[in-house]
């Protein structure tokens, strides 16, 4: 008899874990607590599917080339019914500064840096309504996980879970259980309740994300690509825009937690498009003659990076149970990483199941391939994060200055590894592999060849790099604040 798998939650973790474990056989119930689709399109999808499990389904999201991957490589059907509701490609060719266009020859490899863009809620309606083509796979909507149904024991065994649903509360028995219930899932807490032994990382983003969606005039085209950056970072405030689909893009705007001037205005619309307007890669965008505003400026503050390892020592933390997704690595959304974490994750799961029959090595695979395939991207973020922190913080401290690592990190990176990107468009494929999750992040600046080529942009001094810095023209902090009205800055000169 096939395998019977029970899947908390049909979000993006979800229906990863489907795609994945359908074409193995086993029979996959998705239990999701949100109301289904509503009837209709994207449209539909964007305006009225009421998604509570999921607080960034109306966030910005554009997703890697290793996810756009997957589904080209093993969902072809799902990429053309992508396309056909108006997803698309943001191609290689499409990032390219004006010093690599000036001897950019394709290669092969450019195909596989696309990144695939949409709104979530595009994305997860088209692939929810594929998932359920699948054979085997059934998705129950209205169903509320209340607790797992779990065995004690030295280690405890996940063999179902209780749910209440339109009859009634009742036990619902798998051979496998996949927590894909995301970051307020509370299957973790359970374990650790029963004896299980589950190791957690935590730290704080440091930031909070703000986002709106806008709509392009009938018959107006994106603004042209310019020198002026659609993404930045000026330590007080990251920025960037999100061509989605449909004629429809977003503008995401972070703030650092301790920022609180912006931070408390930044969610009135009327300062939202404030702030863009002062940033010449965006002000295009949000000219009224261009697009219009569909949507409130949407917020989400509380963000946690956190890994959890579900074995310690050689020995599993509980048998019968994985988790997929924010609920087991959860990482600042900034980088664009959640979704592909999942569809990464889901596959790896597959494999630990297909390798073994035993619950406890099955449990150790999967997290030995997470150690390997994830971790690296989760460790370089999280390292990001701690010296985004640092910089935001000296720019709220007057007189403040950095210690000469951080100013020779800063340098290495501004001058050095940013500068020889925009020049060398090897290069730029190089960092690109790392950026979209197809090789170690790292491995690109650690080959010997690459390292040399970026001393030698930095050797060469910015006056002679001047063509590949950034156009830069953004206001500093007090300009800004100045700018949306802050009244303490409002009379300075």
């Amino acid at each position: 008899m096939a395998e019977r798998v029970l899947v908390i939650g049909a979000g993006m973790a979800g229906l990863w874990t489907a795609l994945a474990l359908a074409p193995t056989g086993r029979a996959v119930t998705l239990l999701e607590r949100d109301p289904p689709p509503p009837d209709g399109g994207a449209e539909a999808a964007f305006t009225d599917w009421s998604r509570r499990g999921v607080g960034h389904l109306r966030h910005s999201h554009a997703f890697l080339a290793r996810l756009r991957l997957i589904i080209r490589d093993e969902h072809p059907q799902l990429l053309a019914d992508l396309m056909a509701a108006g997803c698309r490609d943001l191609a290689f060719e499409d990032g390219l500064t004006a010093i690599h266009r000036r001897d950019y020859v394709p290669a092969p490899v450019d195909q596989d840096l696309a990144i695939l863009t949409s709104r979530r809620t595009t994305l997860e309606l088209v692939m929810r309504r594929y998932v359920e083509r699948q054979p085997k796979v059934t998705i129950r909507s209205g169903v509320f996980v209340r607790e797992l149904a779990i065995t004690p024991g030295d280690i405890p065994t996940v063999n179902g879970v209780v749910v209440e649903d339109d009859g009634g509360r009742h036990t619902l028995a798998a051979d496998v259980v996949v927590d894909a219930g995301g970051r307020t899932s509370d299957c973790i807490e359970q374990l650790g309740a029963a004896g299980a032994m589950v190791r957690e990382e935590r730290q704080a983003c440091g930031i909070l994300y703000f986002t709106r969606h806008y709509r392009l005039n009938l018959g107006v085209d994106e603004p042209p690509r310019t020198a002026a950056p659609l993404t930045g970072d000026l330590e007080y405030l990251k920025f960037g825009v999100f061509p989605a689909d449909n004629g429809c893009f977003s503008i995401t705007l972070c703030v650092p937690e301790i920022e609180a001037e912006l931070r408390t205005r930044v969610v009135d619309p009327a300062v939202f498009d404030a702030i863009c307007g002062q940033l010449p890669g965006l002000a295009p965008w949000i000219d009224p003659a261009t697009a219009q505003p569909i949507s409130r400026v949407f917020g989400m503050g509380d963000l946690t990076s956190r890994w959890r390892t579900m074995e310690t020592g050689s020995r599993p933390a509980a048998l019968g149970f994985f988790a997929v997704g924010d609920s087991l690595v959860m990482s600042n959304p900034l980088y664009g990483r959640g979704c592909s974490f999942a569809a990464v994750g889901a596959h790896l799961l597959r494999d630990a199941l297909e390798a073994s029959p035993e619950p406890a090595a099955r449990v150790l695979l999967y997290q030995a391939a997470t150690d390997r395939e994830l971790r690296p991207y989760y460790d370089v973020m999280c390292e990001a994060d701690r010296d985004a922190t640092e910089r935001a913080r000296a720019v709220m401290t007057p007189g403040s200055q950095p210690g000469l690592k951080s100013q020779l990190k800063k340098r290495f990176m501004e001058d050095a590894v940013a500068v020889a990107i925009r020049s060398d468009v090897d290069l730029l494929r190089a960092a690109l592999r790392g950026f979209h999750m197809l090789e170690d992040p790292q491995a690109w600046l650690r080959r010997p060849a690459n390292l040399a080529k970026v001393l030698g942009y930095w050797a060469r001094g910015r006056q002679r790099n001047a063509a590949a810095y950034r156009a830069g023209g953004e206001p500093e902090r007090g300009e800004m604040l100045k700018a949306i009205g802050v009244a303490a800055y409002t009379n300075r000169p």
